[in-house]
């Protein structure tokens, strides 16, 4: 509780900044506004334009269209990058080749493939899925390979002892005392799935539905920054729960099984 009285007293500090700098704080005396309102509009425009817009549907809708297409572009990303990463781990031609180029294009800005995939499906769905699969893919890889290495070798050795077979050593006791690694990559995967799709959102027109980032592309065209900003608010509080709700909890929890986490 004091840990979230702490957080909840600095970003109320920032929005009180914030109103004050925008003249928001009429009834303190502070009208005086350093920027325009079509720069940067006060607290209360945006509130106003999250609340209205949420009320009549509009946000949550899209919010919906937009993690449909994030869990089924990061779900066929897990499914790739998991069993490719085990491989990885395993040969060492695989991790040679397919390993060198995971990193090398993890480290490519995920706006990067979003021409490609326009030029490859089109203004469509499948767009958007391959960049948020080639976000989530390369992480989760590159995790699961160092997931697996990083097993202290005598896990292995006292299963054999004990008349494990090579499977069973594998199900049973590399994989899950690589999943602290794995899940750690499944989380920073998630992050960088979550930017691909706001990048393609933002360039890619899709009739099906908008989602947040076509909202906050529209924004910008018609130049209403206070729509561009509580956008921005909605993409933060998603990337802040996804977090805290689901992977740190699974990750201190696998840590603290395994012995891996801080005292």
């Amino acid at each position: 509780m004091k840990r979230l009285a702490v957080t909840a007293a600095f970003f109320a500090v920032l929005v009180l900044v914030w109103a004050a700098l925008t003249g928001d704080l009429a009834f303190l005396g502070l009208e005086e506004s350093l920027w325009s309102p079509f720069v940067l509009p006060p607290p209360s425009t945006v509130g106003t334009y999250l609340w209205e817009n949420t009320a009549n549907g509009k946000i949550p809708l899209s919010m919906l269209i937009t993690l449909r297409r994030l869990v089924i572009g990061y779900i066929v990303g897990l499914l790739l990058g998991i069993p490719l990463g085990m491989l990885a781990a395993r040969f060492k031609p695989v991790n040679d080749t397919l390993g060198m180029l995971a990193l090398g294009l993890q480290a490519l800005p995920s706006v990067c493939w979003v021409p490609l995939a326009c030029i490859w499906f089109g203004q469509t769905e499948a767009a958007l899925l391959f960049v948020v699969i080639m976000g989530t893919l390369w992480s989760v890889l590159l995790s699961t390979e160092n997931g697996m290495k990083n097993v202290p070798p005598i896990y292995a050795r006292a299963a054999r002892t004990m008349g494990a077979g090579k499977l069973y050593t594998l199900v049973h006791v590399t994989l899950p005392a690589s999943a602290p690694f794995v899940v750690s990559g499944m989380k920073q995967g998630w992050a960088f799935a979550w930017r691909s799709l706001m990048a393609a959102e933002i360039y890619v027109s899709v009739v099906s539905g908008f989602g947040i980032g076509q909202y906050l592309h529209y924004g910008r065209e018609l130049q209403r920054m206070y729509q561009v900003i509580g956008i921005m608010f909605i993409i933060i509080a998603i990337g802040l729960l996804a977090d805290k709700i689901i992977f740190s909890p699974v990750e201190r929890w696998l840590h603290r099984k395994w012995g891996t986490g801080k005292e």
